[in-house]
């Protein structure tokens, strides 16, 4: 049985994205910014922009840890990991 690699992103890739992040998030900050808008307007839009994005990256990470999960290697360390708790038993008789 193989074991399946995990895939390594590669340096030009994550600096796409952190370029195509930072262009959007200064693109959505300077329309909030130069919108006519009251104060009040822009402060519930810089909000909801805020929300936006962090819940963004919590989805992103919920998403990554249950492909994560998924993975036979984990289920398999989880498996030994329940076996050797049952084997040692602290406040066995013996």
């Amino acid at each position: 049985m193989d074991t399946p690699t995990t895939s390594r992103t590669t340096a030009a890739y994550f600096l796409q994205a952190a370029i195509a992040f930072g262009v959007s998030l200064l693109g959505l900050v300077g329309g909030i910014l130069f919108l006519p808008l009251d104060s009040w307007q822009r402060l519930f839009l810089g909000m909801t922009a805020l929300f936006l994005v962090t819940s963004s990256f919590t989805l992103a990470k919920v998403i990554r840890d249950q492909q994560e999960a998924a993975t036979i290697r984990v289920r398999l360390d989880e498996a030994r990991l329940e076996k050797l708790i049952a084997e040692y038993n602290p406040f066995s008789a013996s």
